[in-house]
């Protein structure tokens, strides 16, 4: 089955079949990144922007422990 017959058929599913299918290609897609693939030029884009906001803001947030505290301080 050729990718425009794949693509072509999607629609023809049910929202559980592509629920599936998602799932499965985000494994194959994860698979492809723990094996050693590249990431594109826009995720490599989105990554470079993320760390320049990092840099800017050096705000580290809580440690794990003071959220731990802060979750358990509010149970019902």
């Amino acid at each position: 089955m050729s990718k425009v017959e794949i693509l072509e058929e999607l629609p023809k599913l049910s929202p559980s079949e592509r629920s599936q299918l998602f799932a499965r290609l985000s494994e194959l897609h994860e698979a492809d990144l723990v094996c050693g693939a590249e990431p594109s030029a826009a995720e490599r884009q989105l990554l470079d922007e993320a760390l320049e906001e990092f840099e800017r803001d050096r705000d580290p947030g809580k440690s794990w422990g003071e959220v731990l505290a802060e979750i358990s301080t509010h149970r019902v």
